[in-house]
């Protein structure tokens, strides 16, 4: 975890890199890139199974004039728990003129409930035709903001520096994209925008670190109406450590000693019938914090209360539930030093539009987390995205275009007076 300076999330003044030159800022087409949005959110991609939006976006480039050997993936699916179709696709142009070579970024993959959606406009939205379906604007709004920078850049033959255009697959199973990726595809850019959630001019610049946990409580089973004496209940395990969690303030929203967090018990499984005492149980619980020890102590607290649930539910003979946990770190919480080039830099593109930038902090993983953790500081602009992960999702297209504007000052360098 990067802590170089406390923490703050308002913006703060501070020197800034100087634009690349004097040359008129360019603007870019807003029809073309409200259509490619729209052309965007449709294709199913969920994750693990992006690679028709893959192929989409590079038949995009090439269409443009990127030479193929250009145009580059990886194989981040062979390695990821979840398999895939597909892994990340990088675009690398060389630069026109000098200046440090940046990174501009965005997750394609969405949340299953995103697939068959019909993009409608009313009013400025974006929203779901079908009131079933989220929109998938999360992160087809990123995708699409990186995908329309290079196409005005390749289009108009606009003068940059050394760009590397970069769609990441599995961003919403894990990060796995960003965590995997082949970091020789990059080039080493110097500065690096990841497009993802919120309005335009919040800039992430840390995020909380996440630890997912995947508990299996094992009882007893017996007759419920004949012998439940001989069984050991494991949704009475599972209720017990639960209700330990909520009582003791380590379940939601935790705060302790200074210290804080949160975790959550998201999903139980077990049971077939009510005449069995369940013999199983399974749980997928969460532990997120921006200090990575209180973290720890969020874990332990688990660990402690479902082993003493285990060991309190007994059956006539004596014997006594049992409880594994498998527990994996999803992403290390990171915060930026205040005076970062790529937050000075995203600082003076959103001042360049008319916007005052906003420092945040999230408490959320996004792609930047693996990204700085693996030495490519990163931040965070959002691209209108509202209600991600819902029904109610929908993209407001006047931030979208305001992040389309942005991106391209970021990739030509481009602020003018600032």
């Amino acid at each position: 975890m990067k802590k170089k300076s406390p923490r703050s999330t308002a913006s703060s003044p501070g020197r800034r890199s100087e634009p690349i030159s004097a040359r008129p800022i360019p603007e870019p087409d807003a029809a073309r890139a409200r259509q490619l949005v729209l052309d965007l959110l449709p294709i199913p991609g969920s994750s693990g199974r992006e690679r028709q939006v893959m192929g989409w976006i590079r038949d995009k480039l090439r269409r443009a004039g990127v030479a193929a050997h250009a145009i580059q993936t990886d194989e981040v699916h062979r390695r990821s728990p979840h398999g895939g179709e597909v892994g990340n696709l990088a675009c690398k142009l060389p630069g026109t003129v000098r200046g440090p070579r940046r990174l501009l970024m965005a997750h394609v993959d969405t949340v299953p409930l995103a697939v068959g959606a019909r993009p409608v406009v009313r009013g400025g939205i974006v929203e779901p035709a079908d009131k079933a379906t989220a929109l998938g604007a999360d992160d087809r709004a990123g995708a699409a903001v990186v995908l329309n920078t290079a196409l005005e850049i390749l289009r108009r033959k606009l003068p940059h520096p050394p760009l590397t255009f970069f769609w990441t697959v599995q961003e919403e199973v894990g990060l796995f994209g960003a965590r995997l990726a082949r970091l020789a595809l990059l080039g080493k850019p110097r500065l690096a925008f990841n497009f993802d959630g919120g309005s335009p001019e919040k800039i992430t610049v840390g995020a909380t670190g996440g630890y997912r946990m995947e508990i299996a409580v094992d009882g007893v089973a017996s007759h419920a109406g004949g012998a439940p004496e001989e069984g050991v209940s494991a949704v009475a395990v599972a209720a017990l450590a639960i209700a330990e969690l909520h009582r003791e303030g380590w379940h939601g929203l935790i705060s302790k000693n200074g210290r804080s967090g949160t975790s959550n018990v998201g999903v139980i499984r077990g049971g077939e019938a009510t005449n069995v005492v369940t013999p199983r149980v399974e749980i997928r619980a969460e532990a997120r914090s921006h200090d990575p020890a209180f973290r720890k102590q969020i874990v332990r607290a688990f660990e402690r209360a479902f082993h003493r649930a285990a060991q309190s539910v007994r059956n006539a003979r004596g014997t006594c539930g049992r409880v594994v946990i498998d527990g994996r770190l999803d992403y290390e919480a990171f915060r930026l030093a205040d005076d970062d080039p790529s937050i000075l830099d995203a600082e003076a593109a959103v001042r360049s539009t008319g916007a005052e930038p906003v420092r945040a902090i999230s408490n959320g993983g996004v792609d930047a987390n693996w990204l700085s953790e693996r030495g490519i500081p990163t931040v965070t602009l959002g691209c209108g995205q509202q209600n991600p992960h819902t029904t109610e999702e929908r993209l407001d297209l006047e931030q979208y275009h305001a992040a389309c504007r942005i991106a391209l000052r970021l990739a030509t360098g481009s602020y003018g007076a600032g």
